[in-house]
């Protein structure tokens, strides 16, 4: 990826690698065109405590368009129908300066996958003014290997979800029944790079990997199944978050087993498990029933730390 255009030309930044010339005007899976779209961007102070410390907040970009497709996405207006403004580069990089005279701590990208080649390109021009901050990269977790190296030496947090353990689940949900061996080995690939989380004096992270885990309807055995994958794979070190917010958007108002909060029992279920395997550092949001409508779209605040 040496500059935006010829990431574009034949598009495989993520696993489905489509292979249009986003460039020419093709459009792949995600819809992506070629110039960035953003849907709403600013200081977020409801991730996790690390990265939106107690002054400035993450620096939070919401891209439109995504990779997957999940019933359930709480962020579909953006995601999957496209919501949002195009930014030429100026405009794009302008963005970025913005979150940080805004005394933002790092820049968070919320599902850039579609977008890696425009972000580089950003950041190459701002670290030539001397403007740096800790760069997130917040996904799904399904990424491609290609992707993955080409974003090491960008990249200084991962914030990586691992939704499923088994593949009737990854296909009903999110249409990938290959979604689970991807997520974990993608997760595995960005501990080689980056590896536990480190905190400054302040208390704000400046490098390593988090892993989310959202407890989803009928489905607290997978979940569970996952935290012992990590533990027993990757070890205590490894950062968990663990959340319990699963509101039915989307389609899933729809479809039976994905119409429905997650009960009281499937919350103990896991926080039980947490609870035994001694991850070193992590927080499970407490149990909430109905999460409010004006959440959608963002992670509500961890509750208590593990």
């Amino acid at each position: 990826m040496r500059n935006a255009e010829c990431g574009l030309q034949s598009c495989e930044l993520c696993p489905r690698r489509c292979g249009v010339d986003r460039a020419a005007g093709q459009l792949g899976f995600c819809r992506a065109g070629s110039e960035v779209e953003v849907f709403r961007y600013g200081p977020h102070h409801g991730e996790e405590p690390p990265l939106s410390g107690t002054t400035g907040g993450s620096g939070t970009i919401f891209f439109s368009r995504c990779t997957l497709c999940c019933l359930y996405c709480q962020n579909y207006p953006w995601s999957q129908q496209g919501d949002g403004a195009t930014y030429a580069a100026d405009a794009f990089a302008a963005l970025f300066r913005e979150l940080h005279a805004a005394g933002c701590h790092n820049w968070n990208l919320v599902s850039p996958t579609p977008w890696i080649p425009q972000v580089q390109q950003a950041l190459t021009r701002l670290q030539a003014e001397g403007i740096r901050l800790p760069v997130v990269y917040n996904t799904s977790g399904f990424e491609s290997p290609a992707t993955l190296a080409a974003v090491e030496d960008t990249v200084d947090i991962y914030l990586t979800d691992l939704r499923y353990a088994c593949e009737t689940s990854a296909e009903a949900g999110s249409g990938r029944a290959d979604y689970a061996s991807i997520a974990r080995d993608t997760i595995l690939e960005m501990w080689r790079q980056k590896g536990p989380l480190q905190l400054g004096t302040d208390g704000v992270a400046t490098r390593g990997t988090i892993c989310r885990l959202l407890i989803l309807p009928g489905r607290a055995d997978e979940t569970i199944d996952n935290l012992r994958w990590l533990s027993d794979t990757i070890g205590p070190g490894v950062a968990i978050s663990v959340m319990s917010q699963y509101t039915p958007a989307f389609r899933a108002p729809a479809v039976a087993g994905w119409n429905r909060h997650i009960s009281r029992a499937e919350y103990d279920r896991v926080a039980d498990v947490v609870g035994t395997l001694d991850f070193d550092i992590g927080w499970m949001q407490e149990y909430a029933g109905d999460a409010p409508d004006e959440l959608i779209g963002f992670t509500m605040p961890p509750g208590s730390g593990i």
